[in-house]
């Protein structure tokens, strides 16, 4: 497996962080999670104070999935939502504006001819749609490490061009199915534990994505120690990209805010791929889908927002980037306590 040269986050910076945070004018502490927050941008950055976030890029790796029929809507919702990203209608769309924040889609495996949309967003296409992996593999073989090693280019590419955070969006109907297979069957947690309601199913939809997911990770079996196994057996090529993207985002030094369930699993297929990338990692808000707090958890990460989202896109992440802002405004324009009359 390829070796990832992942930079180490300064500890000198954000110990400086936290002196200069206990010297504001402010009881100690006082500014809770934003004073961690600060202190971990400091470190990312190797400063103190941290440069602005001026930016933030939002990719949305959009794919259909085999599994599509557990959900609420058809397949056929995913290649119309690449319209709606590229008309700038889509909820995240919308919430990226005020954020400041880029938004740019790719059709990574979209089950639909998009040949009328730019040819940019289907240059890094693998494949149509994915196996059902409750009875089949998603993938065929060599296409994760070729969708990861997609989403590492696209990274690339992303920070060449000046982003300076990074967020992994998806689209794709059925994802969180495999969200919860990818979960379970890397994390040893029981089907049941980890299958939500996705985008709104009953009880009894709930039950079947339990069997299916049940049935995934006993039909991958062995496979799964492997990442590029796992991802082959029970992911997508969207969720091989995405875990490109989150290592590369840790290869480059640039800080990466995870979204919600999609990019949750993601990223701990991504933490096997590449020991130490999560340090690059900030969760930007928790899901309803439980798969995500066994994903944060693993990678002990605590979401900054909790407003009760599940519409994925990059949504939920976006809307921690003011957050992020505020918590470095405080260590940048905050005065000290020595500095009083």
């Amino acid at each position: 497996m390829t070796r990832f040269d992942i930079p180490v986050p300064s500890a000198a910076a954000h110990a400086a962080a936290l002196e200069r945070l206990d010297a504001l004018v402010k009881p100690v502490g006082a500014l809770g999670r934003l004073e961690e927050l600060a202190a971990w941008l400091c470190a990312a950055s190797g400063q103190v104070p941290p440069p602005p976030i001026t930016r933030p890029r939002v990719v949305v790796f959009a794919g259909d999935h085999g599994v599509s029929r557990l959900s609420a809507y058809p397949r056929e919702v995913t290649a119309a939502m690449v319209r709606v990203f590229l008309a700038g209608k889509s909820g995240v769309n919308v919430l990226a504006r005020e954020a400041g924040a880029g938004v740019r889609v790719l059709d990574i495996a979209v089950d639909a001819d998009l040949s009328d949309v730019p040819e940019a967003v289907r240059a890094w296409k693998v494949r149509r749609g994915s196996g059902s992996i409750d009875v089949e593999d998603a993938l065929a073989a060599g296409e994760a490490r070729r969708a990861f090693e997609a989403g590492r280019a696209v990274a690339d590419a992303e920070v060449d061009d000046g982003a300076d955070l990074l967020i992994p969006g998806d689209m794709g109907i059925g994802n969180t199915t495999v969200a919860a297979a990818l979960v379970a069957a890397a994390l040893g947690v029981p089907a049941e534990d980890v299958v939500g309601t996705g985008t709104g199913v009953d009880d009894a939809g709930r039950a079947r994505k339990v069997s299916v997911v049940r049935a995934a990770v006993e039909r991958a079996g062995a496979r799964v120690a492997d990442p590029f196994e796992l991802l082959t057996a029970l992911g997508s090529a969207c969720a091989a990209a995405t875990a490109g993207f989150l290592v590369q985002g840790a290869v480059r030094g640039v800080p990466v805010l995870l979204d919600g369930v999609f990019s949750g699993a993601a990223a701990v297929v991504a933490a096997e791929i590449a020991p130490g990338a999560a340090r690059w990692w900030l969760a930007g808000h928790r899901s309803t889908e439980p798969s995500q707090a066994f994903a944060l958890k693993s990678l002990g990460l605590t979401p900054i927002l909790d407003l009760g989202l599940r519409l994925g896109e990059g949504s939920g992440a976006v809307q921690a980037v003011p957050t992020l802002r505020a918590a470095r405004a405080v260590i940048a324009d905050m005065g000290l306590l020595a500095d009083l009359a």
